[in-house]
C-alpha cells in the first residue's frame, strides 16, 4: 500500500484521537454518499508527543506534562475550542481527553471494516468516534474494538489476530511513508495529485470530484 495511490477517486487519511477528524468524519461520509463514490478510507495514527510533547490528566487537572511550553498548550487549548464548535454543531460531544493514546488498534479497525464489510464503515467509526470522544472508550483494549465491531455490524472473530499480524504490518508500513510524501496531519485528502489537508477542502473535493463544473468554491468549513 503505497500513501499515494489506490484505485479509488480519494484517499482519505484519519485518526481516531484527532479532534478535527472527529469533526470531519460524517461530513467525509455525507460527501461519500452524496457522490455515489467508495473513498479509500485509510490510518494515520499520529506521533503526537514527537512533535507537542506529551501530558496526563485526571479529573480535568493536568498531573503530569513533558516537552510542552506555554504557548504550545495555548494552541492546543484553542484547537480543542475550535473543534468543539464544530462538533455542537453536529449535536457531538466533543472532551479533551486526559492522555495521548494509542490509537493504533480503532485505526487498524478501519482496514478491516475496508477489508471485510466495507458499506458498514460509517456504522463503524460511529460506534468507535463518538463515544471516545465522550471519554467512554479504552481504545487500547482490543476487546473493546471488537466490541464496537459487533456494535456496528461487522464481524469481530478474527479481528485480534489481524491487528497483531497482517493488519498491524499493513499500518506499521505506511506511517514512515507520511511526511515524505508531504502528509503531515489527518483529515488528509488525497485527490490525484493534490493532498488537502483540513475538512475545510471537503467543498473543493466536492466540485472537482463532480466534473469542475463552474468555478471552484472557496475553501472553507461547512456549517454542519
Amino acid at each position: 500500500m503505497h500513501a499515494l495511490e489506490s484505485e479509488a477517486p480519494l484517499i482519505v487519511y484519519f485518526d481516531i484521537k484527532s479532534p478535527y477528524a472527529f469533526v470531519a468524519f460524517r461530513p467525509t461520509l455525507a460527501l461519500e454518499a452524496e457522490l455515489g463514490l467508495q473513498f479509500d478510507w485509510r490510518p494515520l495514527t499520529l506521533d503526537i508527543p514527537s512533535y507537542l510533547g506529551s501530558a496526563r490528566k485526571k479529573a480535568g487537572k493536568v498531573v503530569s506534562s513533558e516537552g510542552r511550553s506555554q504557548r504550545t498548550w495555548n494552541a492546543i487549548r484553542y484547537s480543542y475550542r475550535d473543534a468543539r464548535r464544530y462538533a455542537e454543531r453536529q449535536g457531538l460531544i466533543l472532551k479533551g481527553t486526559e492522555k495521548i493514546w494509542d490509537s493504533s488498534l480503532p485505526n487498524i479497525g478501519i482496514l478491516w471494516v475496508m477489508q471485510t464489510d466495507r458499506a458498514r464503515l460509517g456504522d463503524y467509526l460511529e460506534a468507535v468516534y463518538p463515544p471516545f470522544w465522550r471519554r467512554e472508550l479504552d481504545i487500547e483494549d482490543v476487546a473493546v474494538v471488537e466490541a464496537c465491531l459487533e456494535q456496528a455490524g461487522i464481524r469481530s472473530g478474527g479481528f485480534a489476530d489481524y491487528a497483531s499480524g497482517l493488519g498491524r504490518a499493513q499500518h506499521d508500513a505506511l506511517q514512515p511513508q507520511f511526511h515524505p510524501n508531504g502528509i503531515y496531519g489527518v483529515p488528509t485528502y488525497v485527490l490525484g495529485d493534490e493532498i488537502l489537508f483540513g475538512r475545510e477542502h471537503i467543498p473543493y473535493i466536492r466540485w472537482s470530484l463532480s466534473g469542475r463544473v463552474g468555478p471552484a468554491p472557496d475553501i472553507a468549513y461547512e456549517i454542519a
